[in-house]
């Protein structure tokens, strides 16, 4: 008896010295943390205002690096340090894959896609994706896609709300958009969605229940419960399971729909479009790798853009003088001209630093590693890089980091005149940087061009509230309750 006291004692001692180092340790590198549980606790407690705790923490840390801890969870390094992010990224970027953890929390909804894999598979679906990004496609996507839907049907609809003096969703409007834009690009199909007072398609509805309660997977304090709530089939696992075969199933059916059309059709039939869908079967690709390409493409332009733009339309209702500029500078609107809207693009830059459309996204390190600030990374382990926090950091942005300040992206010439400074993507990875660069990121950046010109030249949107809306961070960011705007005609029309 007498040993076994003598054993719980030191246990004990052990216990509370350990408890005392990591509370000293957590001051700068993480939260409180505690034998055993690790940050539990604390982090619970801050479930639902992560990206704000996660940016604290960080902005205390030296490093701009902080360790989390805890019970149920691979242990987590979120970092906001530019140096720390070009090492994950681009120098040590085969020790960081997406890692399996990663994997399974979208396996269910992402399949194979090209955001869900790693290694020789990653590399064989992005030459795959990259054929969708060529110069000439995108000239192509510009005039054949983008030019009509806005033309024929955001402004059209625009005026209506114009001249009912109606309140609209923003967020949601968009996001119809984005939707028609993205199917029209990936399937060839016009999903005549835009319309606020049409119900939103079950398709897109399916879209937005899966990558929401995937991204809660993700921020769960113990993954153990939702993988038991799998098991079991119930809660909010039963309603991604039904999500999920819903999307794919409607995939899968337009995929057999188009086997079908392109097979009895003559080389210039409808049946054989130029959208992806078309030129995926053309290549004679497996029906689940066209799947679960069409459904990462989809998911991608119909989420991010529209966070994106929802955010940037709050942010300019604050500054007209930022819209004027705006409207001056987009006196052409052809593919060309597109290209070279630097003050507008700058603008972009700027909403998307304070609100990136994607706030985190995490790799998994496959050997024990040094970061450049010193942290150590066990094999295994969660490493997070962090755009939401990294836009926030007085060290990388100034004391005026909470600013709306278009001209950060610019320098000053020897001729007294400002030209695009180009901003490392490892201190602003709103499109990720090294080997896994967004391939996306010009055609979101001509959409978002395109949308924004078109409609502050003819229109005012202006928010009915006032007070800063919330930012809900799923698989790409959301403004929670929407953004409810009134538009109205802009004086003197371009």
């Amino acid at each position: 008896m007498g040993i076994i006291l003598i054993f719980l004692f030191i246990l004990f001692y052990i216990t509370l010295t350990d408890l005392r180092r990591l509370r000293a340790f957590s001051g700068h590198h993480g939260p409180p943390t505690y034998p055993l549980i690790g940050c539990l606790i604390p982090f619970y407690k801050n479930r639902n205002r992560l990206l704000d705790w996660y940016t604290q923490l960080l902005s205390h840390s030296p490093t701009y690096t902080i360790v989390l801890r805890r019970l149920g969870a691979p242990t987590t390094i979120v970092t906001a340090n530019p140096q720390n992010v070009e090492y994950i990224l681009k120098t040590n970027f085969s020790n960081f894959p997406k890692g399996k953890p990663f994997t399974d929390i979208l396996g269910d909804f992402l399949g194979h896609g090209i955001f869900n894999v790693d290694g020789e598979l990653w590399q064989t679906r992005r030459k795959l994706a990259s054929h969708e990004f060529t110069s000439r496609s995108l000239a192509d996507f510009v005039k054949h896609i983008l030019i009509e839907e806005v033309n024929k049907g955001l402004i059209p609809m625009l005026e209506t709300l114009s001249k009912r003096n109606e309140v609209v969703d923003l967020q949601d409007l968009l996001g119809r958009f984005s939707f028609n834009v993205i199917c029209k690009f990936t399937l060839g199909i016009n999903m005549r969605c835009l319309d606020p007072s049409f119900p939103i398609s079950p398709l897109a509805r399916a879209f937005e229940v899966a990558s929401e309660i995937s991204a809660r997977r993700g921020a769960a304090p113990l993954f153990l419960i939702w993988k038991m709530k799998r098991w079991l089939g119930v809660g909010s696992e039963r309603r991604l399971r039904e999500a999920v075969e819903k999307v794919k199933s409607q995939v899968m059916d337009m995929i057999y729909e188009r086997k079908k059309n392109m097979t009895r059709a003559t080389k210039n039939a409808p049946g054989d479009g130029d959208d992806l869908l078309s030129r995926l079967v053309r290549a004679g690709q497996e029906e689940e790798v066209i799947r679960d390409m069409v459904i990462s493409f989809i998911l991608a332009g119909k989420d991010t853009t529209a966070a994106a733009l929802t955010w940037f339309f709050w942010l300019i209702s604050h500054h007209a003088e930022t819209q004027h500029q705006i409207v001056k500078e987009t006196e052409a609107l052809d593919y060309e001209s597109l290209r070279n809207l630097d003050f507008l693009k700058a603008c972009l830059c700027e909403s998307m630093r304070l609100y990136p459309p994607v706030a985190w996204d995490s790799k998994h390190a496959i050997e024990d590693d040094w970061l450049p600030d010193g942290t150590r990374v066990k094999a295994g382990d969660r490493v997070t890089y962090f755009p939401y926090g990294m836009g926030r950091m007085e060290a990388l942005w100034g004391k005026d980091w909470f600013e709306f300040r278009p001209d950060r992206w610019f320098i000053e010439t020897d001729k007294n005149k400002k030209m695009r400074s180009k901003v490392s993507a490892f201190k602003c990875p709103t499109f990720q940087a090294g080997p896994r660069t967004c391939l996306g990121e010009e055609m979101a950046f001509i959409q978002m061009k395109y949308v924004v010109a078109s409609m502050l030249r003819r229109f005012n949107v202006r928010p009915v509230s006032q007070d800063e809306p919330v930012f809900v961070p799923f698989l790409t960011a959301h403004m929670a309750g929407g953004l409810k705007v009134l538009v109205s005609q802009r004086e003197n029309l371009p």
